[in-house]
């Protein structure tokens, strides 16, 4: 019966609520989706531009690399979670006297009542997301635990194979790590939810802890004592390897005989504190937990940090040596190993400093190759030179050498690449449909000028040209470096090719593999949240045949496809079979190796380790965008490692072709490093080694880094080379080493001793890395005879500056708004001596301004330093040798007869109206001069050399014996060798 005036309950419809809930939860995806567009569509586009790369396969096995350890750990967090929350739940009390705090705590199970097992759900997975999601950080220590392999070589303290060192301890020590933090969190959750049950009250006049909440978190705390006893015995004793305490890092004498014993004992400890709190389950109070954690502590305070302090001041530190003996010994091997310096060849270098004409005959082609460019010096002339249009610029100048005619030649060659910041008008059309490439390649020989003192071009101009040949595609550079954004091809617009005189401008279509295709609106949509671009949308030039290029940048585009590797700062471009490739060394690096020295390298190996190696060579195609990872050193356990993980992205080092195993260099960014640790661990025995008086340093830059720049602006006297802390950078040659028949491309880089604010900067040393096939990767280091005094770089370049003669002219050709630059000198080996040669160029002020080659300064052991137009020329100087055949790419002045005495009287009053010149400032007649006392000069010689009393080959002034000559001919040759002095 219905009551009259009762109140009504309201019904709702009984899916309301669920409703409700749902809308919610839509509305809330709805926003997060919006906020993550860009994200999610980058995701979508990296998907798109791997598989378009044909490195889909590397795509998924990355992602899953980077999502597979999240997971997990994950997981693993919530199912601790859960099941400490769920027990707390069960062992809640049923019944507790109310006091003070009760009545919120309550209301509050009143209100989640309904909803206990969801809240447990939900607080489990927040915290376990917390605690997982971020593990993906240390995707790469998961890649290397989940495949490790051997080293084949033992660590010396505890006879583990290095692999374990490298590949599993890192990862276990981040689990130990994230497992003690992570039982932290639950204990800390665990009690409030305890807490909040009535299991714990900090008011109750009764027991304030339930016995079942007591042996909940001694459970936990003990769970937590073992986590430290494991970290103490299986970790922390392993990871003595890696100390610093001692004369070198590795384990010491303190490490070892007081460190190692303290961490087992605390691991002993920290057992017993576990089974102390699970005994504390069985009795009231916690004192047994409290005296635990206070022994502990204790413990660990005497007899982990004061005592090995105590040991190494006073026990250690008195008696170094002996007690560090082993380890040094342990740290020599092993950094040797680590850096890969157990296979240099140390050699004795037969130094003479009396250099004879014969010997400097014999290694005519290593003098021939001396360089006369230095790579950062040439940039701005091929800039002013080749640049040729605005949108066109020169990012960086290499070393290589190339098959000219028939014969090698040691070259410096750049890419002309696309100027994105200076096209004609920055409109959408030209940045992304009309200008997308660079074109062309510069190359010339590294030794020999023009009479302006401009580069011999083997290649130059738009569309290229010279003995370098290179197609119409193979021009076209798609690809190059610090090149950023994207290009559209094959759009309604057609691109823009190269300039053409007095016609339309050359334009072509992108025939190449590279690009993702725009082929629906989805991908036009995801590109356009990308690069925050909509044009790619709506614009009326992209069709559905339209890809877009992106990952341009080579060095981008290489550690997209491998970031575990570091790549060398100095990619290289190679003009091969009428195309462009770029190569990239990549290297291979831990921190890791037990015992070895660590480091701090350069360029691309910027960072901390103690092991590398330059495992991979990676090449792209600058038109198609083809990468290759060429495994160049398959014995190294990482790239072995990694090769594992991600079997489709390596290629065998025997598939790369013999052209371009060719023009492989080894890389400098390594040899930096190789160099700065072979100064000190080319000691190898223990004693000289702690001792130090026979380490070596990187000999310093002469006068600072980089080439010496001396103005008008400064004093009338040029810049004297000093010790710097800047060391000398290495520098690539085309030379004949001592005891071999024939040239080798390499790198080179001088030491000199040891020294307090490097006072001592005499040669001790230098080290060499071949690079040529058959030889690749041979390091030797040939030492100077220690009862001798080896001139070195500073010393050599101090002796040219203080040269009266050369001073002055150096002054001189430094004033009238002009800079001269002094280029790197360079130590080069010939026969059993040694000779200096630094290029001297000149720069005139402004923004039109760009350096051409003058002089090279040429010093010859116990020899006054001389000026000359090249290397044979200042050695013609020195010695009086004849001359030998002209350097390739020079070609000589026609002989016009005439008698030697009157070309040599004109040439003289050309080189003295050459001086008058500089004087009055007038460098164009100074130019004009010079080259014409040169081509009377080398007139003068071809005359003497046909006339048919002549020597057959003058000797050295210091020589015992002199070869026969008629009075007519020895007055010839003494004028030319005086002539030759003074031009």
């Amino acid at each position: 019966m219905r009551v009259p005036n009762a109140p009504q309950r309201i019904r709702r419809p009984r899916g309301f609520p669920r409703v409700r809930v749902w809308m919610i939860v839509a509305v809330v995806i709805i926003i997060v989706l919006l906020f993550s567009l860009k994200g999610l569509a980058g995701f979508y586009t990296d998907y798109l531009w791997f598989d378009s790369v044909g490195q889909g396969g590397t795509w998924s096995q990355l992602l899953a690399a980077k999502i597979a350890p999240a997971i997990v750990f994950t997981v693993i967090f919530f199912v601790i979670m859960y099941a400490s929350l769920l027990i707390a739940d069960r062992i809640a009390p049923k019944y507790r006297s109310m006091g003070p705090e009760d009545e919120i705590i309550e209301r509050y199970q009143q209100v989640i009542a309904p909803y206990r097992g969801r809240l447990r759900v939900g607080v489990a997975l927040f915290f376990a997301l917390i605690a997982g999601v971020g593990v993906s950080s240390q995707w790469q220590q998961w890649v290397l635990f989940t495949h490790r392999v051997d080293f084949g070589v033992k660590d010396a303290q505890f006879h583990k194979d290095i692999g374990f060192y490298v590949f599993q301890l890192p990862f276990l020590k981040f689990v130990v790590e994230w497992l003690f933090a992570g039982l932290v969190i639950v204990l800390i959750v665990t009690a409030v939810a305890h807490y909040l049950n009535g299991g714990i009250r900090f008011q109750s006049p009764f027991q304030r802890v339930t016995p079942q909440v007591k042996a909940h978190l001694s459970v936990i705390l003990g769970i937590m004592a073992l986590v430290k006893a494991y970290q103490y015995f299986f970790i922390g004793r392993y990871e003595l390897n890696f100390s610093s305490r001692g004369v070198v890092e590795g384990a010491s004498a303190t490490d070892v005989k007081v460190q190692a014993p303290a961490l087992r004992t605390l691991a002993v400890v920290a057992v017993i504190a576990a089974l102390l709190f699970v005994w504390n389950i069985f009795r009231r109070g916690w004192v047994l937990p409290v005296i635990a954690v206070g022994l502990w502590a204790f413990i660990s305070l005497a007899i982990g940090t004061i005592y090995p302090a105590y040991y190494q001041k006073f026990r250690v530190d008195p008696n170094e040596f002996q007690s560090e003996q082993r380890y040094i010994g342990r740290n020599i091997a092993a950094t040797r190993d680590a850096f890969d310096l157990k296979r240099v060849d140390v050699t004795g270098f037969p130094y003479s400093d009396t250099l004879q004409p014969a010997v400097v005959n014999a290694n005519r082609p290593t003098i021939d190759n001396a360089r006369l460019w230095d790579p950062g010096v040439i940039k701005p002339t091929y800039q002013t030179l080749q640049g040729l249009q605005t949108f066109y610029k020169i990012d960086d100048v290499d070393v290589d050498r190339y098959l000219v005619d028939g014969q090698t030649r040691q070259v410096t060659v750049a890419a002309r690449e696309l100027n994105s910041a200076e096209l004609p008008s920055q409109s959408w059309v030209n940045r992304h449909l009309v200008y997308t490439h660079g074109y062309g390649a510069i190359a010339s020989p590294t030794n020999s000028a023009t009479s302006q003192g401009n580069p011999n071009f083997f290649v130059s101009n738009v569309p290229p040209k010279g003995q370098i040949k290179l197609t119409n595609q193979g021009s076209q550079l798609y690809f190059g470096e610090n090149l950023s954004g994207y290009a559209l091809v094959n759009a309604n617009q057609s691109e823009f090719n190269y300039p053409r005189a007095g016609a339309q401008d050359a334009t072509t279509r992108y025939t190449g593999t590279d690009g993702v295709k725009l082929s629906s609106y989805l991908r036009r949509f995801a590109f356009a949240l990308r690069f925050g671009d909509f044009n790619t949308v709506i614009s009326g030039q992209v069709n559905s045949n339209t890809k877009l290029i992106f990952q341009r940048d080579i060095k981008d585009r290489v550690t997209k496809l491998a970031p575990f590797l570091k790549f060398d700062a100095d990619p290289y471009p190679v003009v091969l079979n009428g195309k462009t490739t770029w190569i990239l060394d990549g290297y291979t690096t831990t921190s890791r190796y037990p015992y070895s020295e660590s480091t701090n390298g350069e360029g691309g190996l910027n960072g901390d380790f103690n092991y590398v190696r330059n495992s991979v060579k990676a090449t792209v195609d600058a038109y198609n965008g083809t990468v290759k990872f060429y495994v160049i050193d398959p014995k190294d356990p990482i790239i072995r490692s990694y090769r594992k993980a991600f079997p489709d992205l390596f290629t065998d080092f025997s598939k790369m072709s013999s052209g371009l195993r060719a023009h492989l260099r080894y890389p400098e960014d390594l040899f930096k490093t190789q160099t700065t640790v072979f100064g000190r661990y080319h000691v190898t025995e223990p004693r000289r080694f702690y001792d130090g008086n026979a380490k070596w340093l990187v000999s310093p830059e002469p006068g600072g880094a980089g080439p010496n720049v001396v103005t008008s602006d400064t004093s009338n006297k040029p810049q004297n080379a000093t010790s710097t802390s800047q060391r000398i950078a290495p520098y690539y040659l085309y030379i004949r080493l001592p005891g071999e028949k024939h040239e080798s491309f390499l790198i080179l880089r001088p030491f000199v001793p040891v020294s307090q604010d490097n006072k001592q900067t005499r040669l001790v040393s230098f080290m060499v890395a071949r690079a040529d096939p058959g030889e690749y990767g041979k390091l030797s280091t040939f030492v100077m005879p220690q009862s001798q005094s080896v001139l070195g770089p500073v010393q050599a370049d101090n002796q040219v500056n203080s040269t009266a003669e050369i001073s002055r002219q150096i002054t001189l050709l430094g004033q009238q708004k002009s800079s001269l630059l002094q280029g790197s000198l360079q130590v080069i080996p010939v026969g059993d001596s040694l000779i200096y040669v630094r290029p001297l160029y000149v720069q005139r002020e402004g923004a039109s301004g760009y350096p051409t080659f003058r002089f090279v300064v040429v010093l010859a052991p116990n020899r006054q330093p001389v000026l000359a137009a090249t290397v044979n020329d200042g050695l013609n100087q020195i010695f009086g040798a004849a001359p030998a055949a002209p350097t390739p790419g020079q070609t000589p002045a026609p002989t016009t007869g005439g008698n030697v005495q009157d070309l040599l009287n004109q040439a003289s009053t050309a080189f003295n109206n050459a001086q008058t010149a500089l004087k009055n400032g007038d460098l164009a007649e100074y130019q004009k001069q010079i080259n014409q006392a040169g081509k009377l000069i080398d007139q003068a010689r071809q005359a003497a050399a046909n006339t048919p009393t002549s020597p057959a080959a003058p000797t050295s002034p210091t020589s015992p014996t002199t070869a026969p000559s008629t009075p007519a001919s020895t007055a010839a040759s003494a004028s030319l060798q005086q002539a030759g002095r003074r031009r």
